[in-house]
């Protein structure tokens, strides 16, 4: 099972006002198990950004103009979702400002209903306490620190194993297992001495007399 944890970042809130994405990140997830494969582009929103959204991300104008307009990441970027549902964090933000770009370019809108969205998770989870991501880390003992800016690839990989937490999948000492995996199938088994299986005597002897008391035991004269 294939799925992709996504997350971007934009100029501002409202994709109607004229707001774009200036980054998109990925990760992908197979069976609930990081692979390794990402997704990250930096986007020029072919506008200003406003200091509220610089204050968020810190990316500024005159970085994003060195990097290309959407229309030229889009096929990148539909190729790596393909078909796979997508986990974000308050998915109709995300999707909203993706299909605005996807409206933009006269491409179809990623549906709604391939979302799972960990905001919806959490709050069913946790009814009552916040379901912001710096306070799903907190309640899972995730490592957050470097998190004093936003960044759309660095959200996604938190994001990874809030959901994962959300969803009873995390593995603790998973590396461990893996490795013990990959030795056993190269030949590397630890040879362990068979375990003996017979019953003995006083076993025997309370079998039988347990079959005394039966009439016409099937299993008399058995084994």
């Amino acid at each position: 099972m294939r799925e992709i944890i996504l997350d971007t970042e934009t100029t501002g809130l409202d994709p109607n006002d004229g707001d774009r994405i200036v980054e998109i990140g990925c990760v992908e997830l197979i069976n609930h198990m990081t692979r390794g494969e990402t997704f990250q582009r930096y986007v020029n929103p072919e506008r200003d950004i406003p200091s509220q959204a610089l204050a968020v991300h810190g990316l500024t104008e005159e970085f994003l103009a060195q990097h290309p307009v959407f229309a030229e990441i889009v096929d990148d970027f539909v190729g790596f979702l393909g078909k796979s549902p997508l986990v974000i964090h308050n998915a109709k933000f995300d999707l909203g400002f993706i299909n605005a770009e996807l409206s933009r370019l006269g491409r179809p809108p990623l549906s709604l209903d391939r979302a799972i969205d960990t905001v919806e998770l959490a709050r069913r989870k946790f009814p009552g306490a916040p379901a912001n991501l710096d306070a799903l880390c907190r309640r899972f003992q995730i490592d957050n620190s470097d998190r004093g800016q936003h960044g759309a690839l660095k959200d996604s990989i938190l994001l990874t194993e809030v959901y994962l937490e959300l969803i009873g999948s995390r593995q603790p000492g998973l590396e461990l297992a893996s490795s013990t995996t990959s030795a056993a199938v190269g030949g590397q088994r630890e040879f362990r001495p068979p375990r003996p299986h017979a019953a003995s005597s006083e076993e025997m002897a309370a079998h039988e007399q347990f079959l005394d008391g039966m009439a016409d035991s099937i299993w008399r004269g058995c084994g």
